[in-house]
């Protein structure tokens, strides 16, 4: 009998313990905070606080240290030479664009109202004639700076090539989700390519065509008369078509594309960061690496920069 009560009686130890746990834990529930327990716990409350904002703190400052290293390691990508070229190309076709429109849809009531803003037809017709020169000067730099080292290297990095074809279907996959490789670019993609090369053609159609229409008593007794009509109705669909490449294509290529939004500022600050060159111009960076191992000593970029049209580039490169 003895045995039997001694070996109930850790079982009965055990539950009596936990019953008074509970009901201790089940008073000190219903006890009602007092300014002690209150300045406890707010204590508590701000030493955790301290502690997580440190932390945070800490994190935030390691973020922004690691972003800063990142920022230094750049790499030189256009020239002044390139850069002034473009500033020159992207003021002067926003003038014609802007003049532009108003006159060919002269009609309209919107084109009214800015006749009135400027003072009038003549005066936008004169505004739109100081674009025209910005576009033949720059377009006149550009032919000269081919004729330069860097010009000559610029132009042949510029030339179409059958990886350029390879590259796009490339894209295609990527977009379509049916490759995880994105293609890889050199110097200049495909779609900087077009860029560039779409500039010459717009310019060879908008100067001359504009010639003829600022000059008309000129061409005509030069020409016959529908080549001046020719002329017009060339000059009016280029430029539609030149500005919708303008605002559609290259703007969302160079600056709002989710990747670079809100603004792409190497074709103004010539400057690439590395983090840049390897994703969207890795074998030009690959090739960087090897002329350094060669030579010994750092080299800033592969080439000096773009031409003015290719300031016009989309994706990657900095540009516009």
């Amino acid at each position: 009998m003895t045995t039997m009560m001694e070996e109930k009686r850790p079982e009965e130890l055990t539950e009596r313990l936990s019953q008074e746990i509970n009901e201790e834990l089940q008073a000190e529930l219903d006890h009602t905070l007092d300014e002690s327990d209150r300045a406890r716990i707010k204590t508590e409350v701000k030493e955790r606080l301290r502690k997580e904002l440190e932390r945070r703190k800490a994190l935030e400052e390691k973020r922004r240290r690691a972003q800063a290293k990142r920022d230094q390691e750049q790499f030189t990508r256009f020239s002044l030479n390139i850069r002034a070229q473009h500033i020159i190309l992207a003021v002067g076709c926003i003038l014609l664009i802007v003049t532009g429109l108003p006159i060919k849809f002269h009609e309209a009531e919107w084109a009214k109202l800015f006749f009135k803003l400027v003072g009038g037809l003549q005066v936008s017709q004169v505004i739109h004639r100081i674009g025209a020169t910005m576009l033949i000067a720059v377009g006149v730099w550009h032919m000269l700076f081919l004729f330069t080292r860097a010009g000559r290297r610029e132009f042949i990095e510029l030339l179409p090539r059958p990886k350029d074809i390879l590259d796009f279907f490339q894209n295609i996959k990527y977009f379509l989700g049916f490759s995880k490789e994105h293609p890889q670019f050199g110097r200049f993609s495909y779609l900087e390519k077009f860029d560039y090369w779409a500039v010459y053609w717009g310019m060879v159609i908008m100067i001359g065509s504009g010639l003829f229409l600022w000059f008309h008593n000129t061409a005509l007794g030069l020409f016959p008369k529908y080549f001046l009509d020719i002329a017009r109705e060339a000059h009016s669909d280029e430029a539609m078509l030149a500005t919708l490449a303008i605002v559609i294509w290259h703007w969302y290529n160079a600056h709002f594309n989710p990747g670079i939004f809100p603004m792409n500022f190497t074709i103004f600050t010539g400057r690439i960061s590395k983090e840049r060159m390897m994703k969207e111009h890795p074998l030009e960076y690959e090739q960087m690496l090897r002329a350094q191992d060669n030579n010994g000593s750092v080299v800033e970029s592969a080439v000096e920069a773009p031409s003015s049209a290719q300031a016009s580039s989309p994706e990657e490169v900095e540009n516009v």
